[in-house]
Formats: structure tokens, C-alpha cells, sequence
């Protein structure tokens, strides 16, 4: 019994490390505006909403990273500060601001472990 609860603490603790790890390498994309190195924390198909569009529901991973690449080359999105970071119900959400040429803008991410990875499942940008 001593032993099964080790091995459950033990894999709670290393399954945080690596959701620290992802979280870390998707801001670092934010801050670098690099839509290609954000796209390998994309799910297979995911949600995004942006500023004066409608929402695209399940977009595939390869059109949502021109979708993102467009609006930071067209905004020209030269950095980020996040605001909030928390987990709720396996869902994990990132918040914070992009700066724009002369704009800033509001960005949500919406995340859930997918195979001890952390996958983009929603991107809401306004």
C-alpha cells in the first residue's frame, strides 16, 4: 500500500513538471510571436477566435498555424506578458497580453493534457 501511494505521488509530481515545461515553451513562443513553434503545442484540431473574424471551430493543426502566423505578421506581434495562468477541471488556461504595433491584445489559451503533453485546444485573441 506504502508503495502504490509512492508511485501515485511520485507521477503527480513528475506530470507537473512536464505541464511547467510545455507552458514554459508556449510562452516563449508568444514572446518570440513564432506561430510554427506554437503550433507543436496544437492539438489535432482546435478553436480560434480573432479580433473582427468569426470563430473557426476545428481547424486543422496546419491551418490554424497560417491562421496565427497571419494575424501576428498582420498585427505585427512583437512580444507577450502573461497575466494569469491557473488550472480548473483538467483544463488549463493561460492569459495575457500581445503587443501589437501601437495595439495590444487580450489572448486566451485553453489547454488539456493529451499523452503527458499539454495540447492548444482554443486560442481566443481581442
Amino acid at each position: 500500500m506504502k508503495n502504490l501511494l509512492y508511485v501515485m505521488g511520485l507521477a503527480v509530481v513528475l506530470c507537473s513538471f512536464n505541464a511547467k515545461a510545455d507552458t514554459d515553451g508556449i510562452v516563449s513562443a508568444l514572446k518570440k510571436a513564432s506561430a510554427d513553434q506554437l503550433s507543436s503545442y496544437f492539438d489535432n484540431v482546435i478553436d480560434i477566435k480573432l479580433p473582427g473574424k468569426e470563430e473557426i471551430k476545428s481547424v486543422g493543426k496546419n491551418q490554424a498555424t497560417l491562421t496565427i502566423k497571419n494575424f501576428f505578421d498582420e498585427s505585427k506581434v512583437s512580444g507577450f506578458d502573461i497575466t494569469s495562468q491557473r488550472e480548473m477541471s483538467g483544463i488549463m488556461y493561460i492569459t495575457g497580453k500581445l503587443k501589437g504595433d501601437g495595439k495590444n491584445y487580450n489572448i486566451t489559451l485553453l489547454m488539456k493534457n493529451k499523452a503527458d503533453k499539454l495540447s492548444i485546444i482554443t486560442v481566443r485573441v481581442n
